[in-house]
């Protein structure tokens, strides 16, 4: 066996006999065709062109981010003051239209009718009344813990969710907590010429004497501590007050 011999021939030399391990290395080693594939034309340009595009999208990513405004913290927004009500914007006379029209929203909503009256009891209206908005509805406070809070009364501007804040007669912004407080408020039953406006209301207040009383109702603030816009998914449930 030649030194000089390959090492894939001197590995079949020793299974089989040196003709037959040369006959083997010769035609299926050392004249094997090998099949190749199509190469690119220059794959190191492929590779620059999408190193090229990836950065390119990354840059456009990172301008993205600073072109995009970001929300205001709440830290921030109560130092500029975002939910503050102006000292010029306390006055009772510019929430007297958004009062009435609160009234026109609450008879739509109750079904009263100018004709038939309403017919309103805690199972058939009491998931309404539980769920809907009462910004510019005229509430007094009838019960409260803080003995300088009972017979508060005004239009309500803000409803939070543990503060109702309401601009009184007197021009005053009043800030009234929920929890152990009661408030009530009137809903007046409409008349045939106030169902279309509900602004005519003063000006009719004395036109007829057989007006229906009012729907009076009060409004337990320590079961009602949630925004107005998460009562309007809310699901209603009737439940005994245990503090009353």
């Amino acid at each position: 066996m030649s030194h000089s011999a390959h090492i894939a021939e001197r590995l079949l030399q020793k299974a089989h006999s040196p003709d037959t391990a040369s006959a083997i290395f010769t035609d299926k080693l050392l004249h094997k065709t090998l099949h190749l594939g199509a190469t690119s034309s220059d794959p190191t340009s492929k590779d620059a062109r999408a190193q090229r595009r990836l950065t390119r999208l990354r840059k456009e990513s990172k301008s993205k981010k600073k072109c995009k405004v970001k929300p205001l913290s709440a830290k921030e927004k109560r130092v500029l003051g975002v939910y503050d009500i102006p000292d010029d914007a306390r006055k009772y006379e510019l929430y007297e239209p958004l009062h009435n029209m609160w009234l026109g929203y609450m008879w739509e909503i109750l079904g009263m009718d100018a004709e038939k009256g309403a017919f309103v009891t805690p199972q058939n209206k009491g998931s309404i009344l539980a769920s809907a908005d009462y910004h510019g509805a005229m509430i007094s406070v009838a019960r409260s813990r803080c003995v300088s809070h009972v017979g508060l009364s005004g239009i309500v501007v803000r409803d939070t969710k543990f503060t109702l804040q309401m601009v009184t007669k007197k021009n005053e912004l009043k800030i009234v907590p929920k929890r152990y407080t009661i408030f009530r408020f009137e809903i007046p039953q409409p008349r045939a010429n106030q169902t279309d406006d509900p602004e005519r209301r003063a000006d009719s207040a004395g036109e007829s004497s057989t007006q229906r009383p009012p729907l009076v109702f009060e409004l337990h603030g320590s079961q009602f501590e949630n925004r107005a816009p998460d009562r309007a998914t809310k699901k209603f449930k009737q439940k005994v007050l245990k503090d009353i």
